[in-house]
């Protein structure tokens, strides 16, 4: 079983697209050890995420989960994996050792150029001179880490120099998606804008691809991959079923997006998850009304609830921005693929297809 443990509501930034709140709230070590116990209760394999908040704040949870999964995975046979999403502020050599030697993915949340604009410290200073301290601290450790990247609308004509920005540092995998929430606005010019930026990152992609460079950009690379495969996106999301969100408190949700959500509550670490309501939930998952007749359903994300739920208020209902945004992804990814066909179709089929 995969579960994200919400270890704390607290974070060091104030980031200003950011829609949760900061509050002192933090898991218990015992409801960590319920919460191991029960990524190895069901399953093949057993993953665990560490999130919040930011995680780094509760390092001491983190070294703890870690030696109980490591003890769990010995007694029963089951291996284990593990991530952390962290604004890479508190990151530093002795815990990318740790990294390193549990095999945790780094999912750094990392804005490039676009970094001081939104991602403040709690008394508004910048962080981007150490957020590129970090960064390339990451890259000489060769922990496994992927840039994950907020674009702002008041920030978004930087997207293609921060792209560049955090391929020179030496990141080889960056994803990017829009600020989503109630604390942004786009509106048509940001959105054009956008457009021009994801232009000059596709030129920029084939430039790369050309020279043998294997940089991967989420949303592009992975339309393509998509569409060579025959992936349908839309059923990726399949609320409570791949990952269930472990709030501080021990209850469990199917998505960090529903925290709290009393309605969207599946169980908790103490008592197990409601197997009922589980399966009640996942037929949530579905393409929402609007996208039924779009020749582009089966290309886009439409079907994500949280997402659907976070900026309409239900799941069956996609938001215009979103669905601009995947219009545009997917008009330049397939603008991208067939030009690196064209290059060399055997090394385009090799790169790109999933096995």
């Amino acid at each position: 079983m995969n579960l994200t443990l919400y270890l704390t509501e607290n974070c060091n930034l104030r980031c200003s697209y950011c829609i949760r709140e900061k509050c002192p709230n933090d898991m218990t070590s015992d409801t960590v050890r319920k919460s191991v116990d029960l990524a190895f209760s069901k399953g093949d394999t057993a993953g665990i995420c560490f999130f919040g908040g930011e995680p780094l704040l509760k390092k001491d949870l983190i070294c703890y989960a870690l030696d109980l999964a490591k003890k769990r995975s010995e007694e029963t046979g089951i291996p284990f994996s593990c991530k952390i999403t962290t604004n890479g502020t508190l990151l530093d050599e002795e815990f990318l050792e740790l990294a390193k030697k549990n095999n945790m993915q780094i999912g750094l949340s990392f804005d490039g150029l676009m970094q001081d604009d939104c991602r403040k410290t709690a008394d508004g200073g910048p962080t981007s001179e150490t957020l590129e301290k970090v960064s390339k601290m990451i890259i000489a450790s060769g922990a496994d880490a992927v840039v994950m990247c907020v674009v702002p609308p008041c920030s978004c004509g930087k997207l293609f120099g921060s792209v560049k920005y955090i391929h020179d540092l030496g990141f080889k995998h960056m994803i990017c998606n829009p600020a989503y929430g109630s604390k942004v606005t786009w509106t048509d010019e940001a959105l054009e804008v956008l457009k021009e930026q994801f232009d000059l990152i596709t030129d920029y992609l084939k430039e790369l691809y050309l020279k043998g460079d294997k940089f991967r950009f989420a949303p592009l690379h992975n339309k393509i991959t998509e569409n060579l495969s025959g992936i349908n996106p839309s059923r990726y999301c399949h609320l409570g079923i791949r990952q269930l969100a472990v709030a501080y408190d021990g209850n469990l949700y199917p998505c960090t997006s529903f925290l709290y959500k009393s309605e969207w509550c599946l169980g908790n670490v103490s008592d197990g998850v409601d197997e009922k309501r589980r399966l009640e939930m996942t037929k949530l998952c579905f393409t929402p009304s609007p996208c039924k007749d779009c020749d582009l359903s089966k290309r886009c994300t439409n079907s994500c609830g949280c997402a659907n739920i976070m900026n309409t208020g239900s799941p069956d209902m996609i938001s215009p921005l979103q669905c601009e945004y995947e219009r545009l992804v997917i008009e330049r990814a397939d603008r991208l693929g067939d030009e690196l066909y064209k290059y060399d179709k055997d090394r385009f089929i090799k790169s790109f297809r999933r096995a």
